[in-house]
């Protein structure tokens, strides 16, 4: 009973952080799990004692493997979105878009890429159509700050061209 002790007061740690960081959030499930793994182990053998009911370690045994899997699922799938790097979950590309067209100058945002470079950084590049020109120095300083403070976007690149090119994407995101 100590260990579920134990392992309930470090899942509760982990509670905190765990909606922006992926290490945190598998971190939680896994000790939750060793929790309720000590507490079914130490239930099963109380009761196969005391019943004399042999056939309930491997059912609790199943029942833990169930419910590890079952909560497991979800950061499994945002692994492996990660791993083969699709955008976040927590951004909406097409509200990005949406407001590199928007800034100043621009008349076309191409070319977007965005994807996470860990599990707790995003990473956008893009091509800016800016008829005009160059906005000058501050504009991709200050398209960067909103773009973090909008979309929690940490490292961005914008490439301004006065024309699209020729082998832009098609449009989809990555």
């Amino acid at each position: 009973m100590l260990a579920a002790f134990a392992n309930t007061v470090k899942a509760l740690l982990f509670m905190r952080g765990r909606e922006k960081d992926l290490d945190i959030r598998g971190a939680f499930p896994h000790m939750a799990a060793d929790a309720l793994v000590s507490v079914g182990v130490v239930v099963a053998g109380a009761l196969a004692l005391w019943m004399q009911w042999a056939w309930l370690d491997p059912v609790v045994s199943i029942v833990i493997g169930v419910v590890i899997l079952v909560s497991t699922w979800s950061l499994f799938k945002q692994s492996l979105h990660l791993l083969f790097d699709g955008v976040p979950d927590s951004v909406d590309p097409i509200a990005v878009k949406r407001f590199l067209a928007s800034l100043p100058g621009v008349e076309q945002a191409i070319d977007l890429h965005i994807w996470a470079t860990g599990t707790t950084q995003i990473t956008l590049t893009a091509h800016l159509v800016m008829p005009d020109g160059h906005a000058g120095d501050t504009f991709p300083a200050t398209s960067t700050e909103k773009l973090h403070e909008l979309f929690d976007i940490d490292h961005v690149t914008l490439q301004v061209t006065q024309r699209p090119s020729p082998t832009a994407c098609s449009g989809g995101f990555r």
